[in-house]
């Protein structure tokens, strides 16, 4: 049977996440679902269906990117529907329980779904007369293989939110008919939740049988799963919630920016702006600005620029394109990075006539081999990794902390950084430099090329620095 509506998912694989817009055949009216900032995709699919948009709902407060709420509703009328217990600071409508938005042919309905967060509210999809339950946008309550953490708002809420986040899965979620389709927010890339799957989609019945959360068990042991193997989460995450709820700036598109000439570039430097080098790493490797920050575009920029960043820095960009500025401008404004003061027009080349560049020393593996004893070699990828096999001798310090945490590394003996293959150890690098560190050195290809050349890695639950 045709249901009498569609939806169009837009994922985010940098962050993780899913935006959805629904649309109703019959009336031509459509309802945006947790979107992000750049509110232009929305708003050209939505055209291009001959859809009206009359409403922009958020699940939650989220904390990894500017909800597009306010965006959409600037530029289509759209009502802005949250829970009512977000108590944003700006014009919308509270949603509860009791809350119910009818497109004629269907509704869509409220469900309180705390857990992931303390307001946390799902949306339910019922037939015209409300009974018939057929898809359920779920935001972090319920997602494929897991739910949401409940560790964003701090220690103190953890357990609180655990136990919600029982209840709502296990005394509302899972007394949906198991035909319900399940279009979650967060999703495999997501730091807002430990890896589950790679699926974006599921459903009520598949989630029964096969999710580690939805199985029969206390509270007590519900608690514990949920909270295994939870990874740490980009820096960025504590601002997001309070600008959500206050309502970030209203930006009225992607900013164009503005090309700055290298001695212009080198003037605001002075003035505390930083340079963000979105280059490939064995570009930036190559020749960089000096004291420039390295996050090549599909790091994904948006999670480390976050992660290592101070957030509110002013930023001039330098890519290799004009199309590279552009997208990682889009990246940008979508974790609240607003203040992009412009781009290095002529790229590196212009910097080089004019002022000095640095470069980054790389290690072949077999190099790294008879090297190891001279060298200290860091290994910068996710605990998770690291257990599952490294280098002998190898020290662990997660790459998205080196920006924050107190360094232990000596300063006079040559540090060589190794991730998987080189993106974040060159990110750890260019975070390094700009924290003092000159002996620098990358490995090419990281452990992956190491053990390709069929190179020995061991296993350990004990590396020998651990945050």
């Amino acid at each position: 049977m045709k249901t009498p509506y569609f939806i169009e998912p837009f994922v985010d694989t940098g962050l993780g996440n899913s935006a959805y817009l629904i649309g109703s055949h019959d009336t031509k009216k459509g309802i945006l679902i947790d979107p992000l900032r750049d509110a232009d995709r929305y708003l050209h699919t939505a055209s291009q269906l001959g859809l009206t948009l009359t409403h922009v709902l958020d699940t939650h407060l989220h904390a990894d990117f500017i909800s597009g709420n306010r965006e959409i509703a600037r530029q289509t009328n759209a009502v802005i529907g949250a829970s009512a217990e977000a108590r944003l600071g700006f014009d919308h409508n509270p949603l509860d329980e009791h809350s119910v938005i009818d497109l004629g042919a269907f509704q869509i309905r409220v469900m309180t779904t705390p857990g992931h967060s303390p307001e946390h509210v799902s949306y339910l999809v019922t037939d015209a007369d409300g009974k018939t339950p057929s898809a359920l946008f779920s935001g972090g309550a319920l997602i494929v293989g897991g739910a949401a953490r409940t560790d964003l708002l701090g220690h103190e809420h953890t357990h609180a939110l655990a136990h919600d986040l029982y209840h709502t899965i296990h005394d509302k979620l899972l007394k949906l008919p198991d035909e319900a389709d399940v279009f979650p927010t967060h999703g495999a890339g997501s730091f807002c939740v430990a890896p589950a799957s790679n699926d974006r989609t599921t459903t009520i019945g598949h989630e029964r049988k096969t999710n580690h959360l939805a199985q029969q068990m206390s509270e007590e042991e519900f608690i514990k799963r949920s909270l295994l193997n939870l990874p740490a989460y980009p820096t960025y995450y504590k601002y997001m919630r309070g600008l959500n709820q206050r309502g970030a700036k209203i930006l009225g598109g992607v900013p164009i920016l503005k090309p700055l000439t290298a001695s212009e570039v080198k003037s605001l430097m002075d003035d505390g702006v930083v340079v963000l080098d979105i280059r490939h790493q064995k570009e930036f490797g190559a020749g960089h600005v000096p004291n420039s920050f390295g996050i090549r575009m599909d790091a994904p920029l948006n999670v480390w620029a976050g992660w290592v960043i101070p957030f509110g820095s002013r930023i001039i960009l330098l890519g290799a394109n004009q199309n590279e500025v552009s997208e990682a401008t889009r990246q940008l404004i979508r974790i609240g990075y607003d203040d992009l003061v412009g781009y290095l027009d002529g790229g590196i080349e212009s910097w080089a006539r004019e002022y000095p560049v640095e470069t980054v020393r790389s290690l072949s593996p077999k190099e790294l081999k008879e090297q190891l004893n001279d060298v200290t070699l860091i290994d910068v990828r996710r605990l998770s990794e690291w257990e599952s096999g490294h280098i002998a001798g190898a020290i662990h310090f997660e790459g998205g902390r080196i920006a924050w945490e107190e360094l232990p590394f000596a300063k006079n003996k040559p540090l060589a950084i190794q991730c998987a293959s080189g993106n974040r150890s060159m990110i750890a690098i260019s975070v390094l430099k700009r924290r003092g560190f000159r002996n620098l050195i990358q490995v090419d290809g990281g452990i992956n090329k190491w053990k390709m050349n069929g190179f020995e890695v061991m296993q350990d639950k004990m590396p020998l620095i651990r945050i």
